[in-house]
């Protein structure tokens, strides 16, 4: 545990370093912290900080710059975000098409910002509406699956035994009797239980069925709007280091990647941070994610952020995110 004198120098240094960039030294963090310490003092202070792991000295500098673990102290339990940080006349989103609105909204992430904003596109529950089974030869069967809003989704599976055209019609039949208007998720939950009083083969390919259209269903939805990455390239932090900038411009190509760190974030409440380095949420040292989910009638629905790097100024980009979230679930639920 830190005492208050060790708290309140470690809050300054982090201050210190996100407004300016440079490794603090013992005499600015003299001044700045406004604690009346000698020189000495405060040098066995950032001495016991830097053997917990909080502030490291880089090797050109007598000064001393933040850890990720010293960040995340620093977030956990200095930061208090002021309000007025930025200006919400400025921030506006109309109602409009979800794909205009989340494009928007990574815009404005990433001007409000002036680093990286990411949206995921609004996940809509996959409706079961109708399901219809063609065969296309031997054990290669074309399944057709129409959401309620008119959307069809094609794909061929590959079963395990031949199915003549009234056996898969008979498949399509019991699907479209007993389980429309179901989600896909609450269809395969049913099948589970009930697939063995079904007739055996043709329970197991409306399970395969279902399996096959969830699959195609979340991969249309499964997408993430970027925008402003090359303010990177003006980021005092990455500029002299290609490695670094190699690496994220490789993570926003790889939208995959991106959908896990901020699926993650949708499974909590709130605006969250994720310095780099501290596990494998972020697994790039030198970068932060401030993010939070964004709800529509009262489910979420998605999730937007900031990435940008370490050296950001958190209390600035929780308020970012925060109102964001807030404005685009209204965009949403007005159109």
């Amino acid at each position: 545990m830190l005492d208050e004198r060790s708290k309140s120098l470690l809050k300054t240094l982090v201050e210190r370093y996100i407004a300016d960039g440079q490794p603090v030294g013992s005499r600015t963090l003299s001044k700045a912290s406004g604690l009346e310490l000698s020189p000495a003092t405060i040098r066995n202070v950032m001495a016991d900080l830097e053997e917990l792991g909080l502030i490291a000295s880089p090797h050109t500098s007598a000064g001393r710059i933040p850890t990720p673990r010293g960040y995340r102290l620093f977030v956990d339990t200095m930061l208090t975000a002021q309000p007025g940080l930025i200006d919400v006349e400025t921030a506006k989103l109309q109602p409009d098409q979800p794909q205009r609105v989340i494009a928007s909204a990574a815009q404005m992430l990433s001007n409000l910002s002036s680093f990286v904003g990411v949206v995921t596109a609004p996940r809509k529950p996959s409706v079961f509406h109708h399901i219809e089974f063609l065969r296309l030869g031997e054990r290669r069967v074309l399944v057709i699956l129409v959401s309620p809003d008119g959307d069809v989704q094609n794909r061929v599976i590959f079963t395990a035994q031949d199915y003549s055209q009234s056996e898969l019609a008979e498949a399509s039949n019991r699907l479209n009797a007993g389980y429309v208007g179901l989600t896909l998720e609450a269809v395969r939950e049913r099948l589970r239980h009930e697939v063995d009083a079904l007739c055996g083969e043709i329970g197991q390919l409306m399970s395969a069925a279902v399996e096959v259209g969830t699959e195609a269903m979340s991969k249309e939805e499964e997408r993430v709007i970027v925008s402003g990455e090359r303010n990177l390239l003006t980021v005092q932090d990455f500029s002299n280091d290609m490695g670094s900038l190699r690496r994220l411009f490789d993570l926003f190509e790889q939208k995959t990647q991106l959908m896990r760190l901020l699926d993650t974030s949708s499974r909590a409440e709130g605006v969250r941070i994720y310095i780099g380095g501290e596990s494998q949420v972020v697994p790039y040292e030198e970068l932060s994610i401030v993010s939070a989910p964004y709800e529509v009638d009262g489910q979420v629905v998605g999730t937007l952020g900031v990435i940008g790097p370490t050296r950001m100024a958190y209390d600035r980009m929780i308020q970012i995110v925060d109102i964001t979230s807030r404005m685009v679930g209204q965009a949403l639920s007005q159109r």
